[in-house]
């Protein structure tokens, strides 16, 4: 099934600083004292740029869950502050892409816009944002609300937010910093521009302190499956992590080709191609030299979380509390996405997966922590081409049941293997990340009105 016309792309996920797991940093193997250590995300992010990844993607969130006990007791709520972690990452790696999860809900558009083009900078044109909305009100009542803002709010919130941020960026044009020392000009003040940007939610004078970013903007992700993100992605996002989607438990070939192609379609109505946009669905797998290995390997990740904390796990997604139920039953309730505050397309998940399958709720609870795809680094290939070369993803957002050892086993045994096939690059072409990417840079808005 090799296509060596195209080329998958590929982002190494830290979810959770020790592997995608919520338990992960339970596992045997697992590193869950480096946490803070940054030797340890340095091995993590050289490692993912020794096998040519696209990119390292860092989850964030802005809350500790303690909305039940085993979020504080059983689960990992640390997280490094990720612009100090990428900028330091920067100065350590090369080529890899720097991928900040940044929320559009709790922060404002001059910071991050400021924020990201220094790290663009710093990194020679490697970072990337994933454009987030937050979902819970944990989050909320960290910055002054009781509340987390309504779905729809803010997601409209969201699309404002990268409005702001791309015109900031094209405050300076790409030639506006002279720095003449002869004549004492330092930058031309005909090529810098106030935004002077003005409604509902954000007023916004500019210009940015920082000079244009060396991609232009920093690479636009999107995480969303939800409608209102979706169409979010059409409008303004580069590449899209579709979380949960891949060959594994919430999803088949067919459900990638189809989420592929809805937001595919999507782009023209915004004026971009299909090219403009690239999709990469997530996934975990479970790495063995043998058949038999892949499945103890499995065993033991599956066996991760405690009851307790699965249970309040899902009662999370679910925004009710299942505890109560018994478990060898099904769940007493249909959950409806009308009306939920929190992620949508987590819910959805859920629902089609109990649409398709009739489960007791202590099932239910095992199967979302048992996203694992478990084979031996052929049978792992295998399907990744199979999405890939069917047209259901332009490549993949690889996750990993622990860390370090997890990416130490897929670039070890599954990256030649891709390579063999020749649907994943032998090395970099490119420095930045758009280039890894086949991404165009965008011109500034200025300098194009100039010139016509």
């Amino acid at each position: 099934m090799s296509n060596n016309k195209r080329q998958m792309a590929l982002g190494a996920m830290m979810f959770f600083p020790a592997g995608e797991h919520i338990s992960s940093w339970r596992h045997p193997e697992s590193d869950a004292a480096g946490l803070l250590d940054f030797n340890y995300y340095k091995h993590i992010v050289q490692t993912a740029e020794r096998g040519k990844f696209d990119m390292f993607f860092y989850a964030d969130e802005l809350y500790v869950w303690d909305r039940f006990q085993s979020g504080i007791t059983a689960a990992n709520s640390i997280r490094p502050e990720p612009f100090t972690l990428l900028s330091a990452l920067s100065a350590v790696t090369e080529r890899i892409g720097l991928v900040a999860t940044v929320s559009t809900t709790y922060n404002e558009p001059y910071h991050i816009a400021r924020k990201l083009a220094t790290l663009d900078h710093l990194s020679s044109g490697r970072s990337g944002w994933n454009i987030v909305t937050s979902q819970t009100d944990e989050e909320a009542r960290n910055f002054g609300k009781d509340k987390h803002l309504e779905h729809e709010n803010r997601y409209g919130r969201a699309g404002e937010f990268v409005d702001v941020t791309q015109g900031l960026w094209d405050s300076w044009e790409d030639d506006a910093i002279v720095l003449d020392k002869e004549s004492g000009v330092f930058a031309d003040k005909d090529k810098l521009h106030n935004l002077n940007y003005k409604s509902d939610e954000f007023q916004v004078r500019g210009p940015l302190n920082v000079s244009r970013p060396p991609q232009g903007y920093p690479v636009l992700i999107q995480a969303g499956a939800s409608e209102a993100g979706k169409e979010l992605a059409a409008a303004s996002a580069e590449v899209v992590f579709a979380p949960g989607t891949a060959f594994g438990p919430f999803g088949t070939v067919e459900d990638g080709i189809e989420l592929y192609e809805d937001i595919k379609t999507r782009l023209a109505k915004y004026g971009r191609s299909r090219d403009d946009l690239k999709i990469l669905p997530g996934f975990m797998p479970v790495i063995g030299r043998t058949e038999e290995e892949a499945a103890q390997r499995l065993a033991i990740v599956e066996d991760l979380t405690p009851e307790n904390l699965g249970l309040d796990l899902l009662s999370h997604y679910l925004g009710h509390d299942v505890s109560q139920y018994p478990l060898d039953e099904p769940l007493p309730f249909t959950p409806k996405l009308e009306g939920f505050n929190q992620s949508k397309s987590s819910l959805a998940k859920i629902i089609q997966l109990l649409e398709r399958e009739t489960l007791t709720i202590r099932q239910l609870y095992k199967r979302l922590n048992s996203r694992g795809v478990a084979g031996t680094p052929s049978q792992i290939a295998d399907q990744m081409e199979e999405w890939f070369v069917r047209g259901a993803a332009d490549g993949f957002n690889v996750m990993f049941p622990h860390l370090p050892g997890g990416l130490d086993d897929f670039v070890n045994l599954v990256v030649p293997e891709l390579q063999r096939r020749g649907i994943f690059r032998e090395d970099y072409e490119g420095t930045t990340l758009r280039e890894h990417l086949g991404l165009r840079r965008p011109a500034n808005r200025h300098s194009v009105i100039a010139t016509r």
